[in-house]
């Protein structure tokens, strides 16, 4: 009998979900791009995450567009710019899905629907902290994810407790996918 971490990933696979994150990250881009113009590092870790989907090589690139991102998250933050460092957080996770593992642990849950509970949470900090907000990005979502996704999110065990509000988000978006 199989164990649970005796799975693999295809490349088709991987790209579905980086194209499913990159997806999910784009629509809370504006929100960083209005606080914090002129920096490119989240566009550039989401334009890598969908070049990749799109049929581009894994290359060490999307790796930097990731670390890029994440210190333009931790840029906004200190800032106080959250719903910017959220929205950069959303291309980290992007970026970052490219390099999901084939390994059945709850962490790696995030690696495929990290970037939906980012830009969820971005999205409502910037309506005012409004959850319909992010409500209506979860459900979004939750249609983006196309049979492949879904069948890929399925290999894992549930998305992991903790995580604050953003955890939360994406616990919601993995029990509805599942």
């Amino acid at each position: 009998m199989a164990q649970l971490s005796d799975f693999s990933l295809t490349k088709a696979e991987l790209r579905a979900v980086a194209g499913y994150a990159a997806a999910c990250a784009r629509p809370c881009l504006e929100i960083f791009e209005r606080d914090r113009p002129g920096d490119p590092r989240p566009g550039a870790a989401i334009s890598a995450a969908q070049a990749f989907a799109d049929g581009g090589e894994r290359t060490k690139a999307i790796r930097d567009c990731a670390w890029a991102a994440q210190r333009a998250a931790q840029d906004a933050r200190e800032a106080g710019l959250d719903a910017a460092s959220e929205a950069a957080r959303a291309a980290l996770a992007a970026a970052g899905a490219a390099y999901l593992h084939p390994l059945a642990k709850a962490t790696q849950v995030k690696h495929i629907l990290g970037a939906a509970g980012h830009a969820a949470r971005a999205l409502e900090i910037a309506a005012g902290e409004d959850p319909a907000a992010a409500d209506d990005h979860i459900g979004r979502t939750r249609v983006w994810a196309n049979p492949v996704v879904v069948e890929v999110l399925r290999r894992y065990p549930g998305a992991p407790a903790g995580g604050g509000r953003v955890g939360e988000l994406i616990r919601r978006l993995d029990a509805a996918l599942r």
